[in-house]
């Protein structure tokens, strides 16, 4: 092969690389754009994506939150039904009967009961209500009623006693108050301790912190070796803690 056509040959290679070049110029650029475009999307789907996760981890928040709060107030709710039924376990142990010999209804403590029958049935049908039947809410209505029909009864300390509780157990703050302060004001009922112990717990949950520890302090004072006495210290150190 002689130079000339070496050379020539030479140039078409050089002619064609050139070729090659422009054409590849432009369809790099295109590529490119499409490359950017795809990242942009890209880009956008996984901003969106984020801003889900982020709205469903703000939602579980959201719902752990009710669920601890439902959990707290189950537990509150479980505490009050052990605590009514252990009081009722309590009542269970002392029946009502019917005492002749009691002369003046009015002068006997609480422990006495009443010479009216239909008094004495009307009591403790609303006792069977809670003991036998497990109906709180039939109690409630029965034992307001049996108030409204003796409102003198000697049985009104604990028919109070119980409509507070029953109203302290469905979180009736104001109702159970007005019954216990019924017990509280009668000196010698049996239930007159517990009764100013949950007037302090109902004030404290009230927010009235100073009623609160007036109520306890009383049943520390007046009732010193008795179980209330004891919780009532205890609440009494938590306030103090404040």
């Amino acid at each position: 092969m002689n130079s000339n056509k070496i050379m020539r040959q030479f140039a078409l290679v050089l002619l064609v690389g050139a070729a090659t070049q422009v054409v590849a110029a432009p369809a790099s650029a295109a590529n490119l754009q499409t490359l950017e475009r795809m990242l942009e999307a890209q880009g956008q789907s996984q901003l969106q994506v984020q801003r889900q996760l982020d709205q469903m981890s703000a939602d579980i928040d959201n719902i752990r939150g009710k669920v601890e709060r439902n959990s707290y107030d189950i537990k509150q709710m479980k505490e009050r039904q052990r605590q009514l039924y252990n009081d009722v376990d309590q009542l269970s142990r002392q029946p009502v009967k019917v005492t002749p010999e009691v002369k003046d209804v009015s002068s006997v403590s609480v422990a006495t009961y009443s010479k009216n029958m239909n008094e004495n049935d009307a009591y403790q049908n609303a006792v069977n209500l809670i003991l036998k039947k497990k109906d709180y809410q039939g109690a409630t209505q029965a034992f307001e009623a049996f108030l409204t029909t003796y409102p003198e009864s000697v049985y009104k300390p604990n028919a109070s006693y119980w409509l507070g509780q029953l109203h302290f157990a469905q979180n009736d703050l104001v109702q159970a108050a007005k019954n216990f302060e019924v017990v509280a004001n009668t000196k010698d009922s049996s239930k007159r301790a517990d009764a100013l112990l949950k007037l302090g717990v109902i004030a404290e949950r009230s927010n009235d912190t100073v009623k609160a520890m007036a109520y306890y302090t009383q049943v520390e004072k007046e009732y010193p070796n008795s179980t209330s006495a004891k919780q009532a210290q205890s609440a009494l150190l938590k306030l103090s803690k404040h």
